[in-house]
């Protein structure tokens, strides 16, 4: 079993995480999608066997294929926090900046697209629970698991936007469950339609253009807590900032941000002279 798993790390750590997080969801909500009593009650317990997943599969990752070695190294990637202000300017401030500007933007066409803390009646409590869900369940729990194991193994043998696109893919398919699952209880009820594209567009196009990114500031810093930042501020962002709105406003703007992202991680990944306009002239020619 252990010559598998080392010899198959990566699908290992995947299949752990779904038996795990898919498997405690199950358990926990017996069904779905899930009423709107259903889910107000049973969420905590939903998300507590969700985020199981990926920090318990991490922790076991790290100790099977590399021993206690491999768990030490763990820890001082996670206590990396000697860096340039910039990797901290970059890891807290792409998400929510690039969520306001889109929803600000789309508002000047439709009040529609308000960012959440805006039209909210309890802004502080909407400030206060997105910070705390993302640093706890999205920052520390996953990361543990998406760049304490599966990038680094990964980044061994491929590119960093290859393996932000796998990492950022296997991340947004790992939310179906519970996101299903929660689909029944909003507003009016949501259309199966309507749910796989919105599922599509954000899931799956978003998180895995703001994944590379991930992986590329991972790759300058090498430092977890750096990463789980990242990813705390998007969670953050998009859970303070989401607008009201259901139906076809929730996918355009859904649509746009993965849109920006993609742009962004096109422009990054150019060349660094294509990216300052440098034009690069052979010798001798």
């Amino acid at each position: 079993m252990r010559a598998f798993v080392r010899k198959h790390p990566v699908a290992s750590f995947y299949a752990l995480v779904f038996t795990i997080s898919w498997g405690g969801i199950l358990l926990v909500v017996r069904g779905a999608p899930g009423t709107t009593e259903n889910v107000q009650r049973l969420m905590p317990m939903a998300l507590v066997a969700m985020f199981a997943g990926p920090s318990i599969a991490g922790l076991a990752m790290n100790a099977l294929v590399s021993g206690r070695a491999g768990l030490r190294e763990l820890l001082s990637r996670f206590t990396t926090w000697r860096m340039a202000a910039r990797w901290y300017a970059i890891a807290l401030l792409t998400g929510p900046l690039l969520v306001s500007g889109v929803l600000f933007a789309l508002s000047l066409h439709s009040p529609a697209y308000l960012p959440g803390i805006v039209t909210a009646k309890d802004k502080a409590g909407l400030l206060l629970f997105g910070v705390a869900w993302a640093l706890t369940g999205g920052g520390l729990l996953e990361e543990t698991g998406w760049t304490g194991f599966a990038v680094p193994t990964l980044r061994l043998r491929r590119g960093a936007v290859a393996t932000g696109l796998i990492v950022g893919l296997m991340w947004g398919v790992w939310h179906f469950l519970i996101a299903f699952w929660a689909s029944g209880s909003m507003s009016g009820g949501q259309s199966i339609a309507v749910f796989v594209t919105g599922f599509i567009v954000f899931y799956l196009a978003a998180l895995p253009a703001y994944r590379i990114l991930m992986v590329k500031v991972y790759d300058r810093t090498r430092s977890l807590l750096n990463a789980m930042l990242m990813h705390a501020s998007l969670s953050a962002s998009t859970l303070i900032l989401q607008p009201t709105a259901t139906g076809m406003p929730y996918l355009v703007w859904n649509a746009v941000l993965a849109a920006l992202l993609w742009l962004v991680v096109a422009i990054v990944s150019l060349p660094r002279g294509l990216r300052s306009g440098e034009h690069v002239v052979a010798s001798g020619q």
